[in-house]
């Protein structure tokens, strides 16, 4: 109930603003349009992909790791089919030594929205009818006990969510912040800017995959009374991510040309993007340290502190790092500022995770 309302009242935001968000970020009158548009469509289906978190969230948080992560794998995989077809024009092709027609919508870039919120609907839906009917543990069919809140359940969701809350808002607003400084730098710097982000994906996206699986660990670890046991799950999870993100950020150093020059043909691009991988990459296991970290916090339902701590480190270092190297050092000096940043974070949040003391 309370996502529904949630998402509901964002979508409505993201619509009312959307006109006006692409002129509010400095974006260049050419892309304006599509932008606005691509956040319209994105805004509408906000529902969907709060559900797809709140069903997936629960369901690993019930140790059940394998339905969401399939059901995530094929998202991703739906989201590839939808904008292969509503992207671009029916069109021909060879294949075999025969031509073959291709269908297609030609959408353009609102083909890529709605290929996008459309396997996040699809997802939504196929992880909720599973939450609801046949999770063992949260299944709501076929129980009649009462599902009223009571003030004790209020208090312990509104003291955990609420940090939480608070740390997604300051990330989120830290992403625009970072969209401000980067446009006035020019379409080029634009593009690489999200490319680079899209790729570095591929080293970091592990690193919340074992987050999840600390979060869950850690707190049912927690709720056996098992420190000792929750202390050891904490440290593996940590110190095995930074290892296995440090090797995917020396694979994206090393092949950083390649990756880049598979998502733009054009040669700005590709020099700014390889330039802001290569970067990035020094930071891959500080970036683990603070992600895995954050989610063994989560597990033990302290997050105000490692909340205030994402907040300082994002607001007080990374942007105004990057805000003042911009102007002479261009994208080179945002990235520079985010691999300064996620280097200090991850050291904070591991000093914490050490001293023991969101155990007591």
């Amino acid at each position: 109930m309370a996502v529904t309302v949630f998402s509901v009242a964002l979508a409505a935001i993201g619509a009312s603003i959307s006109p006006s968000l692409p002129v509010w970020l400095g974006g260049d009158p050419s892309i304006r349009h599509d932008a606005s548009r691509y956040f319209l469509i994105y805004s509408l289906f906000l529902p969907a992909l709060q559900f797809n978190f709140l069903s997936g969230g629960m369901l690993r948080c019930s140790g059940n790791m394998h339905v969401p992560s399939m059901l995530n794998i094929l998202m991703c995989l739906l989201d590839m089919v939808f904008n292969f077809f509503l992207i671009f024009p029916s069109r021909a092709v060879v294949l075999f030594g025969s031509s073959v027609q291709i269908p297609g919508a030609g959408f353009g870039v609102e083909g890529a929205a709605l290929g996008t919120v459309s396997a996040e609907l699809v997802t939504a839906v196929l992880l909720s009818v599973y939450l609801c009917t046949q999770s063992p543990e949260l299944k709501l069919s076929g129980r009649r006990k009462s599902f009223r809140p009571t003030v004790c359940t209020l208090k312990k969701a509104a003291g955990i969510s609420l940090p939480m809350g608070l740390e997604h808002s300051v990330i989120c607003g830290a992403q625009i912040m970072t969209t401000v400084i980067v446009a006035p730098l020019g379409i080029f710097a634009i593009a690489a800017n999200a490319f680079a982000i899209t790729a570095e994906s591929l080293c970091y996206m592990p690193g919340y995959g074992i987050a999840d699986a600390a979060t869950t660990l850690v707190g049912q670890s927690l709720g056996a009374d098992r420190k000792d046991l929750t202390r050891r799950f904490a440290r593996i999870t940590v110190y095995t991510g930074m290892v296995i993100m440090g090797v995917m950020g020396a694979a994206m150093y090393a092949a950083a040309p390649q990756i880049i020059g598979i998502m733009t043909p054009v040669t700005e691009i590709r020099s700014l993007g390889v330039m802001a991988l290569r970067i990035e990459a020094f930071a891959e296991p500080m970036f683990a340290a603070s992600i895995i970290a954050y989610g063994v916090f989560v597990g033990t339902g302290r997050t105000l502190a490692p909340s205030l701590m994402n907040f300082f480190s994002i607001w007080g270092v990374r942007l105004t790092l990057a805000a003042a190297l911009a102007p002479s050092m261009g994208l080179k000096g945002v990235w520079l500022a985010m691999c300064i940043e996620l280097c200090f974070r991850g050291c904070i949040l591991l000093i914490r995770l050490e001293r023991k003391r969101w155990l007591t």
